[in-house]
């Protein structure tokens, strides 16, 4: 018996529960749904989803092609697996700037799945934004000045800061820079976003660097605004499901020296337009 998905939004602006489905045993109906709510939605949360990592993996390539992560290494014998996690002997957590996750590919991720297997008792959210809503809220003028112009998204300072930190050897590996629009057309609703975030976003194409370090400073405040934000608490086996190509997330690192952990897997996007 088909079961339909129950899509209760988190706020009028982004976030959805999604209840009444388990997505280790998700047939084309419940496929259907989840995808049609993550476009209206931007972000679906799931309680109660104690999935296989297979199952996971498997959710995420309904969706598309899963990749390998540029800079951590996956699970063994399952590169596509990113763990996510930190304890009381982190120097830091995954995810504590606002970012879109790995917009220096030169096809950035479609979407991120993540589910935490192990949380804490309080503390260890994650904030997700509405970058349609961001760049909805922008001035006539400021839209203007932004259509047409692009930046530059490198993830060589974020990739290296991280393993300076943690003391691993990158061998010196190139990471991905790539140039995207500021403001791009997501492919299935046709709604503009706005696209440049603090993790990877360096510079704005053309623009001398006093003027595109004071557009680039402006626009990530400006996606701080709490009325483009959801906030989701984590419980046991729960998952978030996001598009990046219309949100940002920031992970709060307030639990240490507690215990968060879990496991990502990451779809293929296409080329920012």
């Amino acid at each position: 018996m088909r079961t339909t998905p129950t899509i209760r939004p988190v706020t009028p602006v982004i976030g959805a529960e999604v209840e009444g489905v388990d997505l280790g045993a998700l047939d084309d109906a419940g496929f259907e749904a989840i995808r049609d709510a993550l476009m209206a939605h931007c972000v679906l949360f799931f309680r109660d989803q104690g999935i296989s990592i297979e199952s996971q993996k498997g959710l995420g390539a309904r969706f598309g092609e899963l990749v390998v992560h540029p800079n951590d290494p996956g699970l063994e014998g399952h590169p596509e697996v990113m763990r996510i996690h930190a304890d009381e002997h982190s120097v830091r957590a995954t995810g504590e700037r606002w970012h879109s996750d790995v917009s220096c590919d030169p096809t950035p991720p479609m979407g991120s799945i993540l589910r935490m297997h192990t949380v804490p008792e309080a503390g260890g959210d994650t904030l997700f934004a509405n970058m349609y809503a961001a760049h909805e809220a922008l001035s006539n003028h400021m839209k203007a000045l932004l259509e047409g112009l692009t930046a530059i998204h490198d993830g060589g300072p974020y990739y290296r800061e991280v393993n300076r930190l943690i003391g691993r050897d990158d061998g010196g590996r190139e990471y991905p820079s790539s140039e995207h629009p500021v403001v791009r057309t997501h492919p299935v609703t046709g709604r503009k976003a706005l696209f440049v975030n603090q993790m990877f976003t360096v510079r704005i194409a053309g623009l001398p660097p006093g003027e595109s370090e004071a557009v680039l400073d402006f626009l990530f405040r400006h996606v701080q605004r709490p009325d483009f934000h959801c906030r989701f608490r984590w419980r046991e086996n729960s998952i978030a499901f996001w598009d990046n190509r219309c949100t940002q997330h920031h992970a709060i690192w307030d639990y240490f020296p507690h215990v968060r952990s879990g496991y990502r897997v990451t779809i293929r996007g296409e080329r920012p337009a």
